[in-house]
């Protein structure tokens, strides 16, 4: 687990593919999209520029729920968001915030630790499928 609790992963396509590839990898997954934020668009539109930033908003509260009813606060961090954003040399990178770091930020308890076990391994299967990394 990364010290501030986010990991990333480098895509091997442009953010608004990685962004539309990580939709359909967790629809596929049962999971429900909220949202999606353009940060760069909205730089745009108040004349700022932004390299390609996007983030996506999703999750389940099957999951979710019973996290919060754990711990009530862990909701500032639910539903789970990833962040595809293109860095000063071009690169495409994928970052979300992993769901240990988040149980181990709210003292989620012994109840909590199987839901999110399998948020980390599906999270791992989806950032692995929308960055189009070798999953072997």
């Amino acid at each position: 687990m990364a010290e501030d609790g986010l990991i990333t992963a480098q895509s091997r396509f442009g953010v608004t593919e990685t962004i539309d590839r990580l939709a359909e990898a967790i629809e596929r997954s049962g999971l429900h999209v909220f949202t999606r934020i353009d940060h760069a668009a909205g730089a745009r539109d108040v004349g700022a520029s932004l390299r390609p930033t996007e983030l996506l908003i999703f999750g389940n509260p099957r999951g979710g729920t019973p996290l919060m009813q754990d711990r009530q606060l862990a909701g500032i961090d639910l539903p789970l968001k990833a962040l595809a954003w293109e860095d000063e040399d071009g690169k495409i990178w994928l970052s979300y915030n992993d769901p240990h770091w988040i149980a181990e930020r709210h003292g989620l308890g012994e109840t909590s630790r199987a839901t999110v076990a399998a948020m980390a391994a599906g999270m791992k299967k989806m950032i692995a499928a929308a960055a189009g990394m070798d999953q072997s």
